[in-house]
C-alpha cells in the first residue's frame, strides 16, 4: 500500500501490551511520508476511532473540532505526537516537537490512542509492531 506515516511508540518505564495500553502513560509519534491536509487527518481519525465502539454525533463534532484544531497541514518529515502522561485523563499534541493543543477527554484520548492500539485497528500488523517495540520497558 501507499506509505502515509511512520509510527513509534514510547513508555516510560514499563512495557505497553495487548491488556495495558489503555491505562499507561504512552507517546506515540506519527511522522508523515507524504503531504496531508490536517483536515483529512482528523476526518480519518475519526472514522477509525468508531471501529472501537458507537460514538455519539454529539462526541463526534465536538472530537473532529478538537482534531481540525489541533493537527496541520502537513508535509512529508512532520512529526505529530500525542502523549498521555495521566491515563484516564487527556492527551497532550506536539507538532515537530512543540506544545499544540491539549484535550482534556478521556473517552477521546483512549479511543484516539486505540486507532494503533486497540484490538479493533485496521492495522493490526502495525499495532503488534508497536506493542513489541515497547518490551524492553
Amino acid at each position: 500500500g501507499l506509505r502515509i506515516y511512520e509510527a513509534k511508540l514510547w513508555a516510560q518505564g514499563t512495557a505497553i501490551n495487548a491488556k495495558n495500553w489503555a491505562s499507561t502513560p504512552l507517546a506515540l509519534e506519527l511522522t508523515y511520508a507524504r503531504s496531508l491536509s490536517g483536515r483529512e487527518i482528523a476526518k480519518r481519525s475519526l472514522v477509525e476511532m468508531r471501529r472501537q465502539g458507537d460514538i455519539s454525533e454529539a462526541d463526534a463534532a465536538k472530537w473532529l473540532a478538537d482534531m481540525e484544531a489541533a493537527f496541520p497541514d502537513v508535509k512529508e518529515g512532520d512529526r505529530i505526537s500525542g502523549v498521555i502522561t495521566e491515563p484516564g485523563s487527556a492527551i497532550q499534541f506536539f507538532i515537530n516537537g512543540k506544545p499544540g493543543r491539549k484535550v482534556t477527554d478521556s473517552a477521546f484520548a483512549r479511543l484516539f490512542i486505540g486507532i494503533w492500539l486497540a484490538p479493533q485497528t485496521s492495522e493490526p500488523g502495525l499495532r503488534n509492531a508497536l506493542l513489541a517495540s515497547t518490551a524492553g520497558g
